[in-house]
């Protein structure tokens, strides 16, 4: 019996051996605000029980679509200060698939958004219904240069589109606005307390009367049939313009943060508004175009804002999708659970104050795990690339990917950039999220079509951590730098 015993025990230490000896090793990157991309010693499996978090990758749960950024005015006028190889290479960096950020799937505005130049629509002719003066002329400038040269570096880059305000004839009260600007700034000031300052770094009058605003609550959009078939009309001509440029527009969002009332180009809408124009005349205006429809963006934490749309006859029949920004977080989980069969996107990561500081890569981090463990299928972040100080047309200071010096002969990557590729770089489009286990909750974890496990973990603490990861049975001990987002891809 003892000879049978040692027998089999030495059969099982010896398979144990050759197990931690022939799992594979992973890979691994890491990000502090001091040292950014930094390849580390590669981590060896070993052997034990115990675990900080452990990972299962039968456990799989959203596909992963694709990750992204934003096709912004002010993104390209940044980038065109520098010389063209220097332009080049950031572009080359972030869509060139397998190189750098590996972004496939973006977002663009319809005419313009808060980091456009200054407010234009395609068609500020008043009364013209048959949209026979529609031109995209402007955007011949600007943004489709801007997307054509990322193309050039990923020909399948996906792109979807969402109006920050409708022509400005179609509101009631005849403006791009929502918020008077002088208003706004007097109760901004008002509402500091001694030594805070505003994230407003100037003041620039919109023009909006005081008497003309409209807020939340209220339908903003004129609220008749010619309006509405006109703005379903400009729709088409958008995505049909924009196809002769050689850019498909495959979705669309009806209006970016319909709650908000805002000093740069905003409409509010109710959702019994947004309903009646997504049931009877934009959804089957695209439909008919083969364009898919998403309803959003969602930056309030009310999942009956999007209960009225999916639940009403006509508009759930259009909406494939709902996106989320800002404050819409805190609805994504419920509106995940109700609706399992719809897509979700996170469609403006929260932009910062303009200092492209660690404090705001660390809050980018917290973000990503709350949406992606959270069910989106697409995080996207907001400024591709703008002026130091990234001061909006409407004076908000805002972060970016990239930041342009005042010269234009120079330029950094921003944490905020390395926080993304430590995602974007590794999970591919088809990829699963993983869910995990354990007391070590910092991370993030994905299977990707060809097999390979990528785990995401950060270290938000002053010391330096031993964390153990386990595996699919195989076990890894790296040590996480203090403030650092690290990568490891096993094979």
């Amino acid at each position: 019996f003892m000879k049978t015993s040692n027998w089999l025990f030495s059969i099982l230490a010896g398979a144990l051996l050759s197990a931690c000896q022939s799992a594979p090793e992973a890979t691994w990157v890491s990000t502090t605000f001091d040292q950014r991309w930094v390849e580390e010693n590669n981590v060896a499996a070993a052997s034990g029980n115990q675990a900080d978090a452990v990972i299962d990758t039968s456990r799989v749960a959203q596909v992963i679509d694709g990750f992204g950024t934003c096709f912004n005015e002010l993104g390209w006028t940044s980038l065109s200060k520098l010389d063209e190889a220097t332009r080049e290479a950031i572009l080359r960096e972030m869509f060139s698939p397998g190189i750098g950020a590996n972004f496939t799937i973006c977002r663009m505005p319809v005419a313009a958004n808060d980091f456009a130049l200054d407010w234009y629509s395609y068609n500020e002719n008043e009364g013209d219904f048959a949209m026979e003066k529609f031109s995209i002329a402007h955007d011949e400038q600007t943004l489709i240069p801007f997307i054509q040269a990322a193309q050039a570096y990923n020909p399948d880059l996906k792109i979807w589109a969402s109006p920050w305000c409708p022509p400005s004839w179609m509101k009631y009260s005849k403006h791009y606005a929502s918020r008077s600007t002088m208003k706004m700034a007097r109760e901004l000031k008002e509402s500091l307390k001694e030594g805070e300052s505003t994230y407003m770094s100037k003041v620039v009058d919109n023009g909006l009367p005081e008497d003309q605003e409209y807020h939340e609550g209220r339908d903003a959009f004129i609220q008749e049939e010619p309006y509405f078939k006109a703005y379903a009309l400009y729709f088409s001509k958008f995505i049909d313009a924009y196809k002769a440029k050689g850019i498909d527009i495959f979705m669309v969002m009806p209006q970016n943060e319909f709650n908000s009332a805002q000093i740069f180009p905003s409409c509010c809408w109710t959702a019994k508004g947004l309903s009646r124009f997504i049931g009877q005349y934009l959804g089957p205006t695209m439909r008919k175009k083969g364009v898919k429809l998403y309803f959003g963006t969602m930056e309030r934490a009310n999942t009956a804002l999007v209960d009225t749309i999916l639940n009403d006859a006509a508009s759930g029949q259009y909406v494939e999708g709902v996106g989320f920004q800002w404050a819409g977080k805190d609805a994504l989980p419920g509106i995940h659970q109700n609706y399992p069969q719809l897509k979700f996107y996170q469609t403006e990561q929260e932009c910062g104050d303009g200092k492209n500081d660690w404090a705001g890569a660390s809050h980018s981090w917290d973000l990503m795990k709350h949406y992606l463990k959270n069910g989106v299928n697409v995080y996207e972040y907001w400024n591709t690339s703008l002026d130091e100080g990234g001061v909006s047309r409407w004076g908000w200071s805002q972060n970016s990917l990239v930041v342009v010096a005042p010269d234009g002969k120079s330029f950094t990557y921003t944490p905020e950039y390395f926080i993304m590729k430590h995602v974007s770089h590794y999970v591919m489009p088809g990829a699963r999220r993983i869910e995990t286990e354990g007391s070590y909750e910092d991370l993030l974890a994905f299977i990707n079509p060809d097999r390979s496990v990528v785990v995401i973990a950060g270290n938000n603490a002053d010391e330096a951590r031993t964390v153990t990861f386990r595996i699919n049975g195989a076990t890894y001990s790296p040590t996480l730098k203090a403030h650092s987002v690290n990568t490891f891809q096993i094979k």
